[in-house]
């Protein structure tokens, strides 16, 4: 169905060809360039990259947004539609296609190389897309672009054609504006100085997305996880994540002078601000650590004092990158059984310094590296897997009193409880 007033496309069997494409260029002042089908640079693109760039915006924001724009540039080239003729129809259009559309199915390299199309098969005995694995009780990916992605979409849109506007490079309006209610006026005109602010600049089409509590690995499960492990190297890197609650990429950026083990501490460099920062780590962290390092230089592994701590196991030596990180955790939660994430590593680790009572919890917020105490804070309650113990063991309590005969009510005053138990067969 498409009338001219009321433009509505049928987005029933509408594929959006996976043409174009994002680049790494490997200049400083370029990192990212999207290209179109033809080749050629997206000049808007490299406007707001640009841009982006000069408000200090790290790399990987950039190859974030790019991915995002890429995304709705392919839909756009699909329609024939040039990127500053598109109005709020087509915003409207791609994020519904967005909300039914299956992601695309990425085929591995080593299957490209063989000439094969077609992505692998699912192992037998994985959960299907969308179904809570059997040993976490975490959703495993959807086929289905996920909340988080499409409101990352809008963000990362709408603050595309606000810049092409303000720079006088783009249409007057936005196709991805605000929500009705919320566009006019002065953000927070009536704020009440006791309260925090609330977001009233929420774009139309953007999804609500549900506040998800940190999931953490139990105990038992971490020792299984940790048994599944083969080699030294990653042992070391499990035992640095649980016990400095670093994140999986920030843990990969230290050095082999970053690690003192006389002092118990490991350099790493923050995610977000860049900045280098000693983290405490467990004892058996470095007993692991040295282990590995000794079976890496045995077999002729780089080595000096500003060399990278965490390599490759094999020839050629790489600094060991993070999906390669990420393959090695997959390939020890696939004998499990189970779908653990790197991030839960930092979850668990929070969860166990914050849980501690003689922990200060503005200490914990300096592990993370958290701006803010509360978000800190979101790991003093009881995660899932506690709250469903205490339930379990509330039931089991209300089962026992059912079962457990009343005890009888007491003698009314001026009765001798002796005298009543032996005349009624008590105890005497």
């Amino acid at each position: 169905m498409f009338d001219s007033l009321h433009p509505v496309r049928d987005l029933t069997g509408f594929v959006v060809p996976e043409i174009g494409r994002l680049v790494e260029t490997g200049d400083p002042s370029e990192p990212y360039r999207l290209l179109d089908p033809a080749g050629e640079p997206v000049i808007a693109v490299a406007l707001y990259f640009a841009d982006l760039q000069a408000a200090s915006r790290k790399n990987s924001t950039i190859r974030s947004y790019g991915l995002d724009l890429l995304r709705w540039f392919r839909f756009l080239w699909a329609l024939g539609i040039e990127w500053d003729r598109a109005t709020q129809a087509e915003a409207r259009d791609f994020t519904r296609w967005m909300a039914v559309a299956d992601k695309p199915v990425r085929v591995h390299w080593r299957r490209q190389r063989q000439g094969i199309t077609e992505p692998s098969p699912r192992p037998k005995g994985r959960p299907r897309p969308g179904t809570p694995n059997p040993v976490t009780g975490k959703l495993t990916p959807d086929d289905k672009y996920a909340l988080r992605t499409r409101a990352h979409f809008e963000t990362v849109a709408r603050g595309f054609y606000d810049f092409h506007r303000d720079f006088g490079t783009g249409p007057i309006l936005n196709p991805f504006p605000l929500a009705r209610s919320r566009r006019a006026g002065r953000a927070n005109a009536h704020h009440n100085p006791m309260d925090p602010f609330s977001n009233e600049r929420q774009g139309r089409y953007r999804p609500t997305v549900p506040k998800r509590i940190p999931r953490r690995i139990p105990d038992e499960k971490f020792n299984e996880l940790f048994a599944a492990l083969k080699y030294n190297r990653d042992r070391a890197l499990l035992a640095h994540w649980i016990s400095t609650g670093a994140r999986a990429e920030e843990l990969l950026t230290s050095k082999e002078k970053d690690a003192l083990p006389g002092q118990q501490l490991i350099g790493v460099i923050r995610k977000g601000t860049d900045d280098y920062q000693q983290l405490p780590a467990s004892p058996d962290a470095f007993v692991w650590l040295r282990l590995a390092q000794e079976e890496a230089w045995s077999k002729g592994a780089p080595r000096g004092r500003n060399q990278t701590l965490w390599w490759t196991l094999r020839r050629p030596w790489r600094p060991l990158s993070y999906h390669a990180a990420r393959a090695m955790f997959d390939r020890a939660n696939d004998l499990l059984g189970s779908n653990w994430t790197l991030h839960d590593l930092r979850h668990t680790a929070a969860y166990r310094m914050a849980r501690d009572p003689q922990v200060k919890l503005t200490n914990v917020q300096w592990v993370l590296g958290h701006a803010h105490l509360s978000t800190t804070e979101i790991y003093l309650p009881p995660d899932r897997d506690e709250m469903i113990q205490d339930l379990a063991a509330h039931h089991a309590r209300q089962a026992r009193k059912l079962e457990e005969p009343a005890p009888p009510p007491p003698p009314a005053p001026g009765y001798n409880t002796e005298s009543l138990n032996v005349l009624f067969g008590g105890r005497p």
